[in-house]
């Protein structure tokens, strides 16, 4: 992962909005790009945008066992700490998603329990309900028996087959005028996450990823064609086609931040199901 250690004035600890927790100064460039990997077939990368000055995205990878599994979230501009909300989301959602998976707890009943959990951790970080953190959450596990996804809010999770047509796995919880009708925060409603499997026939990758990127490639065959191609027309390893994603928002004018993660589900684990 790439990112800031110690505050650049006094060394100190600096804190999840990017302001040092002793000296309060602001860091510059904090969390404006952020790389990270899990188990060789999963990674993120996370990029500040070309217009906005926080990075309030975040995101999270773990491996338990046989299952893979991430978590990206996305700060809601319009209420306070965003990027907070975000960071605490994922952060929780990935460890409470992998414990419950250790325990053999099912995915579907994995996901859901993990999005609440994270709800709560958001809302605890509201000083009131009109000043209240806020942000959406998408998580994803791939396994031996398929894929999951599970979400509050607008950011996405797609799969995208090396072969064949791709699709969205998630439905954005928005209005008829598209307003955001769902998130985690003190000001939401109970969280009421959605979940949905599906068995791949084949090798591909569960891609999670915020509207910084979806706007700009709304359709799963938009993002597989974004994706960099071996001369075998197979995409190549993660990190790099999730490098190659959040690179083609930035150059279609990069107006908020771009998060995109990538887990790589195996073809003869995906066959057998």
């Amino acid at each position: 992962m790439t990112d800031m250690t110690g505050c650049v004035c006094c060394d100190g600890t600096v804190a999840p909005d990017g302001h040092c927790w002793h000296c309060g100064e602001a860091q510059p460039a904090f969390r404006s790009h952020l790389e990270i990997t899990a188990g060789g077939g999963a990674a993120g990368v996370s990029d500040r945008g070309l217009r906005r000055g926080v990075n309030a995205d975040a995101m999270a990878l773990a491996v338990s066992g046989e299952w893979t599994l991430g978590v990206v979230c996305d700060g809601v501009s319009m209420s306070p700490r965003a990027e907070r909300a975000a960071w605490v989301a994922a952060e929780v959602g990935a460890a409470t998603t992998a414990a419950a998976l250790r325990s053999n707890v099912i995915p579907e009943t994995a996901l859901s329990d993990a999005a609440a959990h994270a709800g709560r951790a958001v809302a605890a970080l509201a000083g009131s309900v009109r000043s209240a953190p806020a942000c959406t959450y998408v998580a994803g596990v791939a396994g031996p028996d398929g894929i999951w996804a599970c979400w509050i809010g607008d950011s996405r999770a797609y799969w995208l087959p090396d072969d064949g047509p791709g699709m969205a796995l998630t439905e954005d919880d928005t209005n008829k005028h598209g307003a955001l009708a769902a998130w985690l925060g003190a000001d939401a409603d109970e969280p009421s996450p959605r979940v949905r499997s599906y068995r791949p026939r084949g090798p591909g990758r569960l891609l999670l990823c915020t509207d910084g990127l979806w706007r700009y490639l709304p359709h799963a065959d938009e993002l597989r064609a974004a994706l960099p191609r071996r001369p075998d027309g197979v995409s190549e390893e993660v990190l790099r086609d999730s490098r190659a994603l959040v690179e083609h928002a930035l150059d279609a004018g990069g107006h908020d931040n771009i998060t995109a993660l990538l887990i790589r589900v195996d073809g003869v684990a995906a066959a057998s199901v």
